[in-house]
């Protein structure tokens, strides 16, 4: 329904936001780590302008917007509430103990010890998460043929980094909802400062630069 949504930061908690847009004051569930990425509300003598990324969540008996303060975030939750037995709940949840990339990285490193730290979360959850979030960020069948030309490019260029390290974090970032144009910069930059071949570190870095803003 709606992409994201810009405008005046006029509240916020630990569990909810509210942005005016053209007079139109938008109610968001949002979690802790969203609150304090926020910046302050707006006051008399300040116009705090936020974004957030939005998914709207359609149940039987209550609609609501979720927000995220990145792109990359709410495409983890749409594929965290993908595994039966996660709801929104879980989700914020997560996302509030880990950043994407950290919980990306326990994902890929299979660290379900770690996934079961956040509030909710027992052991059998944690590996189920892990098991098929990988899956799914890992999924090469995202990966157009017609990358294969400008991925043997950048391995071939003065970097340290493998063709099949840089088809997986392509592949993960096209999961997390980029484009080619956006994050092929990005990645040809990291390429260029990585010292080991490490899709971990790759991908860190990578979403460091997606996520400024």
């Amino acid at each position: 329904m709606y992409d994201y949504i810009k405008g005046q930061l006029v509240f916020k908690n630990s569990d909810t936001a509210v942005i005016e847009n053209n007079g139109i004051g938008y109610k968001f569930l949002i979690n802790a780590r969203t609150a304090s990425l926020l910046g302050d509300v707006s006051s008399e003598n300040a116009s705090a302008e936020a974004i957030l990324y939005t998914k709207l969540i359609h149940k039987e008996d209550t609609m609501y917007l979720t927000g995220f303060k990145h792109k990359e975030d709410r495409a983890i939750f749409d594929i965290l509430t993908s595994v039966s037995g996660i709801g929104t709940k879980v989700g914020m949840v997560l996302l509030d103990e880990f950043s994407g990339s950290e919980l990306i990285n326990a994902v890929l490193e299979g660290d379900y010890k770690l996934i079961s730290r956040a509030k909710g979360v027992g052991p059998k959850l944690a590996q189920k998460i892990t098991l098929e979030l990988k899956g799914k960020l890992t999924n090469q069948n995202i990966i157009s043929n017609i990358m294969e030309e400008k991925v043997s490019g950048l391995s071939s260029a003065k970097t340290k980094l493998s063709k099949e390290t840089i088809q997986e974090v392509q592949g993960i970032l096209q999961s997390l909802g980029y484009s080619q144009n956006e994050y092929m910069g990005a990645i040809e930059h990291c390429a260029g400062i990585i010292e080991k071949d490490n899709s971990e570190e790759l991908l860190k870095e990578t979403l460091k630069i997606l996520s400024v803003g």
